[in-house]
């Protein structure tokens, strides 16, 4: 089938660990991508042969392999990383070696590196749209619950920052748990919440600990028509983990939903399906890492390598159709556009899109200016 010697890739996500749920979803996204792109000819005839480590949800695990990828594998590019302090593990290997890192996840912002591209949002295209819509509809005092880790910490300041510029806005509490929190670690935070009464809780907590600090949400009684949990990582995958009734009402931002409805998302979610017979949930980490795997095939075609000086060129500024709606690599900070959207979990495991940008939001990593992207209502009411 192939009349050229393949190309090797690094694919380096965690498939066991506190992380593994999205580790996995995003290292299935990935697959997809390659096996579509294989079976209509690979790259100029050549193979795409992933090589595949299991990073375990360590940020020092992430490092070594980075870097054994890069020195024994021979690949110039690597697709991988979930939690932020794996993606700043590997950014000085990347660096040092002058390859390339494709980072699928949302993230904090206020960064740069000349070889990560970020195809996940940058806060101003989930945070903004989050502080705007919790504030405008339930009110502007807030409680933060992160995981302790750099992403939860800056997160939260950068919600707190949004937050504060409305009126009559206050942050009336911030925790943070271990990654590998369990229920009864929320438990007096629960107290906390209800002697202090905020609008709304906003989640920086990641990985399995998601689906328990809901849990402990609904074991305190606590209402989501009231007093919503509002996340920007809690995904299909998460409600699936926690269970449906406890998900119901509360809410996310994000650029991608699996209810998105398009012609181009629906073939997106047949062919998962039909490749991990329903294992694979998507979600917003599968549908950055199944377009960012398409984007670097396309300017690899242009290149005619991936050696980073020849294929940054083709790939900056580059475009691509994806699930979500045509995204755009910014070539000043690369970053993606996105069209951010604002959920609300409903019966079916989902999310109802209530709010959505009608045009990609330019990336802006450093927050200099908060455009909602003709930010527009989808629904005005809501049935969960």
């Amino acid at each position: 089938m192939y009349n050229k010697g393949p190309i090797k890739i690094g694919v380096l996500f965690s498939e066991t660990g506190v992380t593994s749920m999205i580790g996995r979803s995003q290292f299935q996204g990935t697959l997809l991508a390659v096996e579509e792109i294989n079976e209509g000819g690979g790259i100029d005839g050549r193979e795409l042969v992933p090589i595949v480590y299991d990073a375990q949800s360590s940020p020092v695990l992430y490092a070594s392999l980075a870097e054994q990828l890069i020195i024994q594998d021979k690949v110039n590019v690597i697709f991988g990383c979930y939690m932020s302090s794996s993606r700043k593990a590997v950014l000085p290997i990347v660096e040092k070696w002058d390859k390339l890192l494709f980072y699928p996840t949302l993230y904090e912002g206020f960064e740069f590196s000349s070889n990560i591209i970020y195809t996940g949002a940058a806060p101003n295209q989930n945070s903004v749209q989050l502080a705007e819509f919790m504030t405008s509809n339930f009110g502007a005092s807030v409680y933060l619950i992160g995981s302790d880790y750099i992403y939860p910490y800056e997160s939260n300041r950068i919600m707190s920052d949004l937050v504060l510029q409305r009126s009559n806005s206050q942050r009336i509490g911030e925790q943070y748990v271990p990654l590998n929190a369990c229920q009864k670690d929320f438990t007096p935070i629960m107290k906390d919440i209800r002697n202090k009464s905020p609008d709304f809780i906003f989640s920086t907590v990641v990985g399995d600990s998601t689906a328990n600090l809901y849990r402990a949400y609904a074991e305190s009684g606590f209402n989501s028509k009231t007093m919503p949990i509002a996340s920007l990582t809690t995904s299909e995958s998460e409600i699936s983990q926690m269970g449906v009734e406890i998900a119901i009402g509360h809410i996310t931002a994000a650029t991608y939903f699996q209810s998105i409805n398009s012609l181009i998302n629906k073939k997106f979610i047949n062919s998962l399906y039909k490749k991990y017979n329903k294992e694979c949930i998507p979600n917003l980490y599968v549908e950055a890492a199944y377009f960012q795997m398409h984007m670097y095939a396309n300017a690899y075609r242009q290149a005619g390598s991936d050696e980073i000086g020849k294929l940054l060129p083709s790939l900056l500024g580059s475009e691509f159709i994806a699930p979500q709606g045509r995204v755009r690599i910014d070539p000043t900070n690369h970053h993606t556009s996105h069209y951010p959207r604002i959920g609300i979990a409903n019966s079916k495991g989902q999310f109802t899109i209530v709010r959505e940008a009608n045009r990609p939001v330019q990336p802006d990593p450093y927050l200099v200016t908060h455009s909602l992207g003709d930010w527009a209502a989808v629904l005005s009411t809501v049935e969960l």
